[in-house]
């Protein structure tokens, strides 16, 4: 079932990674897509003007300048009709909706709406320098000016405007007006026409790279199954050689010292020995009982003890131990342990004593310390109270980041399962350390 769970998450796992690079490669085509757009409307429109512009150039000069008179200048109405024939039968088209004629001073001589002929606005300084020069330009129109107030209905044009000459030899302007959508709608077929292939091409490329990367996740996941399945194994390798190493020393060294203490003990209490002798093997029975607890506490370290199987108060018992062959003298009060205790519970309640324990002995100075461990409720507690130099709390946060308390990890640990880690000391007064971790 563990293993069906862990297929699933992984499948999940593959899921989600293809999904987060599909979402990207979407909007990527998105992005891609709208450079497109952007750039072919530019391009459309571009076109579409030089368009207007070789349109105008060639309706100036092949149909509308040979008809031109000076009479046309001075209001002579044959002029001015002849003018007009050409341009509404050969220049005006559906998008070429306007044209005007000027002199030099801003007299409109000429225009396809007749309320304009005759009236006088001036030329602005590019249609005068484009007139000098004999170059054409192209703009958007400004429909706010009074020239133009009857193609603001028109909403925007783009005007296209060149020299023409007269027999003569004067020079008039020739403004041709276009509407704007006939650019715009030239920009949108360009679009229209890159569009499925842009679009298509990357939506066919983001098609087959999905697949590729749904291959390359599966392999990813594998190898880090196969990482975590070897650590795994390194780690179990580790705890069953220290496990081994544990057990042999208890079972062996241990246990035969533990003989060796009893026999001297035994033989220290014989009638027919000297009074001298019989002190001497107390003394040696007495130091081998210490070099037990020494290599009692030395097994703590080598392999914590199985919580499930041993119980947390054994296991702090043994814990302990370490104090006492350091000199401390340790208690431990279990008496309140009247609910049974999970082993992730125990396991956080045992790194808080031991830790606890450790910095005693490494920085405490202290006499005596004692142990209190029970369940009030549904919460399990823990005291761990020494006699010691104590500290100043104030400077707490800047001890944990030292690693003199050590406890910073234990701390998150503890938050994690939903419980707290406190810490009271002060100066000359000992420390002491409480930790409440809610059992159900």
């Amino acid at each position: 079932m563990a293993k069906e769970d862990g297929d699933a998450s992984g499948r999940w796992t593959v899921a989600r990674q293809v999904g987060q690079f599909a979402l990207v490669g979407l909007v990527a085509t998105a992005i891609v897509a709208l450079a497109t757009s952007v750039a072919s409307r530019r391009l459309g429109e571009r076109e579409a003007i030089t368009d207007a512009r070789t349109v105008t150039l060639v309706r100036a000069q092949n149909i509308v300048e040979p008809v031109l008179t000076d009479g046309l200048v001075t209001g002579d109405p044959a002029a001015r009709a002849a003018v007009g024939h050409a341009v509404r039968s050969a220049v005006l088209d559906p998008n070429l909706v306007r044209v005007k004629i000027w002199t030099r001073d801003g007299t409109i001589v000429y225009s396809d709406e007749p309320r304009l002929i005759g009236q006088h606005f001036g030329l602005d300084t590019e249609e005068r320098a484009a007139m000098d020069a004999g170059r054409m330009q192209a703009d958007v129109s400004d429909l706010s000016k009074p020239e133009n107030r009857f193609e603001r209905t028109q909403k925007k044009l783009l005007e296209v405007y060149l020299p023409v000459r007269t027999p003569s030899g004067q020079r008039l302007l020739f403004e041709a007006y276009f509407k704007y959508s006939a650019v715009s709608a030239s920009g949108s077929r360009i679009w229209r026409s890159f569009a499925p292939v842009t679009i298509g091409a990357l939506v066919i490329l983001e098609l087959i790279q999905i697949p590729i990367a749904w291959s390359l996740a599966r392999r990813l996941r594998q190898r880090q199954r196969e990482r975590e399945a070897l650590l795994r194994g390194a780690i179990e390798a580790s705890d069953a050689e220290r496990r081994r190493i544990a057990g042999d020393l208890h079972d062996g060294v241990v246990q035969d010292l533990a003989g060796v203490a009893y026999s001297i003990a035994g033989s220290a209490r014989d009638p027919g020995l000297p009074a001298t002798t019989a002190v001497g093997l107390e003394r040696s029975a007495a130091e081998v009982r210490d070099s037990i607890k020494s290599l009692r506490s030395l097994l703590v370290e080598i392999y914590p003890p199985n919580l499930e199987e041993a119980g947390l108060a054994s296991a702090l018992s043994d814990l302990l131990a370490r104090a006492d062959a350091r000199g401390v003298p340790a208690t431990l009060d279990a008496d309140g342990l009247t609910e049974p205790v999970p082993v992730a519970v125990a396991a956080l309640l045992y790194r808080a004593a031991q830790e606890a324990i450790r910095n005693v002995l490494a920085h405490a100075q202290a006499r005596t310390v004692g142990v209190t461990v029970a369940t009030i409720g549904d919460l399990a507690v823990l005291d761990v109270v020494d006699d010691g130099v104590g500290f100043d709390t104030d400077a707490g946060a800047a001890r944990f980041e030292g690693g003199h308390i050590g406890l910073r990890g234990l701390t998150d640990l503890v938050a994690d399962a939903g419980g707290t880690v406190t810490i009271e000391s002060q100066p000359g007064s000992g420390t002491t350390l409480h930790v409440e971790v809610p059992i159900r």
